[in-house]
């Protein structure tokens, strides 16, 4: 037992208050950081003009994860994940609640943590930036692929529609235009650690920073260099179509007069259409294109609703692509693009072929009832189809991929190598109200327009409608909720780009290099561990 002896006159000496204080907020640093990374990324998503944002967003998060330990890094690139998916998913919760949709972020972000830790293994390997923005576009790709499908939404690539590494996309697809932003992004970091290392020591180590910089530079120039890929002319001529957007109708109707409204709504826009031609105030299109959902009355088992829709079509006098719910005796439902022919009706179909999971069918459903009762408002399941969706029309073939389909690589790109001269994406987002919901789809198509030098014309039940060029620009969008019609002429292509060619060679590159990455840093960690147990 001892004591302390303070001679009289003395005071004892206050504790320090503030060093305490510095040592917990240290540990609470790089959490914030980390979430404060994920909501720059959400950021630069649309409908805001902060593509840019995606940069300093990595190199935070680059900081974050560097040199962290396994658990450390798990925890830190969940906080990330659920900083940037939490915001930019709430309107899965729109109609729902929140328990879905906390849910969902919360299970995609555990790919964001498992990121995370394969970002920090591999930071402390030679040149990490690369290995590490390698890293993230494995972890998206897994996200695209599981479960159920997978959900590809909030791919770093769709945040940079307007962003000028978007002529990447045509290089090698979403997965190429991701790495380069998550490389320039982990490059900034890097080179603001080298040059605070050689403030801190006076040596300036040319090498390491030289590598810093080129991470950075080099996606830029990389992007600059694929200019010339972005073309919006016309190389087999030009097309006049029309989108419509019929509109939604308000609250005050049940469930079965609101079906026949919203067909109504789009029958009667589409008539209006063909007033508008008649007296010259638009072209006539050579072919017109519905939502999806725009009769959810099937036309083949409902007669009211063919003589509806064939009224119309023989109005505007012009092949029209119907989006219908078919409704067989027995089997699934079927998510249907139905092509309509004046005086000739239904003349092809295609079905949805990625139905949406726990929207168009729910997946364990017995479990998933204990907690929401809402899977039951899906009485009946939707079934996919299989096969690729290109429609002759006029003369002019158009590929079709339905709403959520848009967000996959493959069901857009099999349209384009199966013949597709311009693309069609049509959606029902009403369920979704007013949320960014319908902007961010439009960016994913204004990404996979330049990605396969198409044309992309978008028809929205409720908006935003619009028609977008092959370099990614929006001719002509609607406003949310608003009955309109968008009528332009548009080029038609047939040469395929890089991307397209190439289909999923490039993100199996990036995942290769990946996962050697992830073996060299296990490698040299096994390493380092032998050499401190001897």
């Amino acid at each position: 037992m001892s004591a302390t002896i303070t001679p009289a006159g003395t005071r004892r000496p206050e504790p320090d208050s503030s060093g305490r204080a510095r040592p917990l907020l240290r540990r609470f640093t790089r959490p914030a950081a980390a979430v404060l990374s994920g909501a720059m990324l959400f950021l630069s998503f649309p409908p805001r003009p902060l593509w840019w944002l995606a940069l300093p967003a990595f190199a935070l998060l680059g900081w974050s994860l560097h040199g962290r330990r396994p658990r450390a890094a798990f925890g830190l690139g969940h906080l990330a994940g659920l900083g940037f998916l939490l915001p930019l998913l709430i309107w899965t919760g729109e109609e729902v609640g929140a328990v879905p949709w906390l849910a969902l972020a919360a299970v995609e972000a555990l790919f964001v943590a498992v990121t995370g830790v394969g970002i920090a293994l591999v930071s402390r390997l030679p040149l990490w930036p690369v290995w590490a923005a390698a890293v993230w576009v494995l972890g998206e790709g897994l996200r695209a692929r599981v479960p159920f499908g997978g959900f590809p939404w909030g791919k770093i690539a769709f945040g940079q529609a307007e962003g000028v590494f978007l002529p990447l996309a045509a290089v090698g697809g979403t997965p190429v235009l991701g790495f380069a932003v998550a490389l320039c992004g982990f490059g900034l970091y890097e080179t603001a650690r080298r040059l605070r290392a050689y403030r801190r020591t006076g040596g300036l180590p040319r090498g390491p920073l030289a590598a810093a910089t080129t991470a950075v530079l080099l996606p830029i120039t990389a992007a600059l260099a694929a200019l010339p890929l972005v073309d919006a002319s016309a190389e087999e001529g030009t097309a006049t179509v029309a989108a419509i957007q019929g509109n939604v109708p308000r609250l005050g109707l049940d469930f079965n007069a609101q079906r026949r409204a919203v067909l109504d709504n789009h029958a009667a826009r589409t008539e209006q259409l063909a007033e508008d031609v008649a007296a010259g105030r638009v072209p006539k299109p050579d072919f017109v294109l519905w939502p999806e959902n725009s009769s959810d009355l099937d036309p083949y088992r409902n007669g009211d609703a063919r003589l509806v829709i064939d009224r119309a079509v023989r109005a505007v006098g012009a092949p029209t692509v119907i989006g219908a719910v078919l409704t067989p005796e027995t089997g699934p439902l079927r998510n249907t693009l139905i092509a309509w022919e004046p005086g000739k009706g239904p003349v092809a179909t295609y079905d949805k072929r990625h139905v949406q999971p726990f929207g168009e069918y729910i997946p364990m459903r017995p479990f998933v009832r204990l907690f929401s009762s809402d899977v039951d408002r899906v009485r009946r399941d939707f079934g996919p189809g299989d096969r690729v969706g290109v429609f002759d029309l006029a003369g002019t073939r158009v590929g079709l991929a339905t709403c959520y389909e848009a967000a996959f690589d493959w069901a857009v790109r099999d349209t384009v190598t199966h013949g597709g001269r311009l693309i069609s994406v049509p959606s029902n987002n009403a369920t979704f109200g007013r949320s960014e919901m319908t902007y961010q789809q439009l960016a994913m198509s204004q990404v996979r327009a330049v990605e396969h030098s198409r044309a992309v014309v978008v028809p929205v039940t409720s908006g935003v409608s619009a028609i977008i060029r092959p370099d990614g620009t929006i001719e002509q969008q609607t406003r949310m909720f608003t009955p309109d019609a968008l009528v332009a002429e548009v080029p038609l292509r047939s040469s395929l780009t890089p991307a397209t060619r190439m289909g999923a060679l490039p993100e199996a590159a990036l995942a290769a290099l990946a996962l050697g990455a992830l073996g060299w840093a296990g490698r040299t960690r096994a390493k380092e561990r032998r050499a401190a147990a001897r």
